[in-house]
């Protein structure tokens, strides 16, 4: 843990962002093969552009989906749905699909007959982490950013400011004295906007609408506010700045807080260990928090492709941690099975709920879909080791 004060930054991006556009297309893609196969093997990516949409990827399934009428009605809901605003629309740009069938080489490690015996989709390395500086167990700098977009997109969306459009961004930096927040330092909003509206009352709107209802308690006469800094930006969303799947990997996850095994979620089904076992992760670090055996916690889970067992876990409390991590590791195993099957099993993932978890992060939430965000082990580990 760092000693003494510090500034850390984080961002958060609306629902109508190019990449979060293209997210939150390839988990609704994802979303409407499940709902008919459960069973199904997804990987898709999405790119958006100046009129025009591209879904590609690997998908086996019996199922038919209109992925056309899937990528519109993301699009629209979205935000993108009055022609002229911003250049990208739902019913006029071009939607190119090229899909084919996950490779049998792959496939024959993850189709296993048993839960227990279902192997890792890939290879890979990821990571959960927790933090008992929130009550949702998350970095503040990320929590508040995620609450600045998500009220823009409320307040656009019921139109008490109904100059807001849907592209935009959230910046929140936070001091620290000894690993605890103290303070906003700086906050940084730029939101995609009519052009009949003038900068100042972007910035008076904002700040009073939007910012200071999130960030009431951290905010002081010290803090710097830049709100739309370059001035206009009216021409937003995949008109304005092209879009792709999984380059809001940070976003999704802990704000650039902890480390990241650099496969995004979105457009996977859970078969793939870079979603799944992500989950996972974030469960086992946020139970051990919860349980107060530790302030802070990282946890990192690596698996061999085809393998079910993992390779290696790791767990790390950065010098917060209440017990030796060789005894809450010892823990941890005996509470949890990380088995990718059984991890499926557990956290009830073959549901199409992973659209809604394309914006605003995967972590944090309070929706019953976000099962891996429940604290149901916390007595278990406490009487494992003795707490």
């Amino acid at each position: 843990m760092i000693r003494g004060k510090y500034h850390f930054t984080s961002e958060s991006v609306t629902e109508g962002h190019p990449d979060k556009l293209c997210d939150q297309i390839s988990d609704g893609v994802l979303d409407a093969i499940l709902e008919k196969d459960p069973e199904a093997r997804v990987a898709v990516e999405t790119l958006a552009t100046t009129g025009l949409v591209v879904v590609a990827g690997e998908v086996s399934t019996e199922a038919y989906i209109d992925i056309q009428e899937v990528v519109r009605k993301v699009i629209k809901e979205a935000g993108y749905d009055k022609l002229g605003e911003s250049g990208f629309n739902y019913d006029d740009c071009s939607v190119l699909v090229s899909l084919h069938e996950q490779s049998p080489d792959i496939a024959k490690g993850v189709r296993k007959k048993t839960k227990e015996k279902q192997g890792a989709g890939d290879q890979g390395l990821m990571f959960g982490y927790a933090t008992n500086e929130t009550e949702e167990f998350m970095p503040l700098p990320i929590m508040l950013s995620h609450k600045i977009t998500q009220r823009m997109a409320k307040l656009r969306k019921n139109g008490d400011i109904p100059w807001i459009r849907t592209d935009g961004k959230a910046q929140v930096t936070i001091e620290y004295e000894d690993g605890k927040p103290i303070r906003a330092d700086t906050i940084v909003v730029s939101t995609q906007h009519s052009s009949n509206v003038k900068h100042e009352q972007i910035v008076k709107e904002i700040k009073k609408k939007v910012i200071l209802p999130v960030c009431e308690n951290w905010v002081d006469e010290k803090t710097n506010y830049f709100i739309n800094p370059t001035g206009a930006f009216i021409r937003g969303g995949p008109g304005a700045d092209t879009g792709l799947t999984g380059r809001k990997i940070i976003v999704d996850t802990y704000g650039g807080v902890g480390s990241h095994g650099g496969g995004c979620f979105s457009g996977k089904d859970p078969s793939k260990v870079d979603r799944s076992a992500s989950y996972m992760a974030r469960h086992v670090a946020k139970n051990i928090v919860a349980a107060e055996l530790a302030d802070k916690c990282e946890v990192q889970i690596a698996y061999a492709i085809g393998v079910s067992e993992p390779v290696s876990v790791y767990i790390d409390t950065f010098g917060t941690g209440k017990y030796p991590e060789t005894e809450i590791k010892a823990a941890v195993l005996k509470v949890f099975d990380l088995r990718p099957g059984k991890i499926i099993d557990y956290l009830n993932l073959k549901r199409p709920i992973y659209r809604k978890t394309a914006a605003y992060g995967h972590f944090g939430r309070s929706e019953a879909e976000f099962t891996w965000e429940k604290t149901d082990r916390v007595r278990e580990l406490k009487e494992l080791i003795g707490a």
